[in-house]
């Protein structure tokens, strides 16, 4: 049976790459994005969506659904005095509050088809502390909160994981990797002395979304190049 799969943020970066592979499996996705994705597929149904709005504005779900995947984020380094408190409510209102939008919109739908996923992303700054990322480290930490606690209330219905990404070559993340001294750097203070790739977290995705993870549920999994838990010599 065709599952069907809405991604939030499917026009660039990860939520991109998970679109293009979801939709090459034979996926149906609904994608949902501020920005036209320029995908030609028949098997994706697009729409431009503001999940910083009020979600009684978003467009109706098909009566099932089989997985959602929320992708939408931010890369707000600042040192922490020069953050503003309007930095912090943007951080929460995208990475934490619009997650809670859609899933609230989603769920009746999720519920209502066997097996079903959610995946979220939350960042390796959460458990391992880094200079510069309070503001992004704090409204991730909300989402791996809220990925526990949803993987709770709606087993055995619901399957809810999100992963833990390092730095990922992505058009968000262009600014930090501007110049090739600088793609060193970030691949360099990886144990695996690489970036990361939006497929490489795409691929992670859509087997928790898929039916081979039916046994996997309230995780955060860090995909980082080994950032989170290894520390090598030189």
């Amino acid at each position: 049976m065709t599952k069907t799969l809405l991604i939030v943020g499917h026009s660039s970066g990860i939520g991109r790459a998970a679109a293009e592979r979801a939709l090459n499996a034979g996926w149906n996705v609904i994608g949902w994005s501020r920005r036209p994705s320029g995908l030609i597929s028949s098997g994706l149904s697009e729409f431009l969506v503001d999940v910083l709005q009020d979600g009684s504005g978003f467009p109706e779900l098909p009566s099932a659904l089989d997985g959602v995947l929320y992708a939408p984020g931010s890369i707000n380094l600042k040192p922490f005095r020069g953050l503003k408190i309007s930095d912090f409510q943007g951080d929460f209102e995208l990475s934490a509050l619009g997650a809670v939008r859609v899933l609230q919109a989603s769920e009746k739908s999720l519920k209502a088809a066997p097996g079903s996923s959610v995946v979220l992303f939350s960042t390796v700054a959460v458990q391992t502390g880094m200079p510069f990322h309070a503001s992004v480290a704090m409204a991730k930490g909300a989402v791996e909160g809220l990925t526990r606690s949803l993987a709770a209330e709606w087993a055995p219905s619901v399957r809810v994981n999100a992963l833990a990404p390092s730095l990922t070559d992505t058009p968000l993340a262009a600014r930090l990797l501007g110049s090739d001294e600088r793609r060193q750097a970030g691949a360099d203070r990886h144990p695996l002395k690489s970036l990361g790739r939006p497929e490489d977290l795409a691929s992670t995705a859509l087997f928790l979304l898929s039916d081979e993870a039916r046994w996997i549920t309230g995780q955060v999994w860090g995909v980082d190049g080994g950032m989170g838990a290894l520390r090598t010599q030189g």
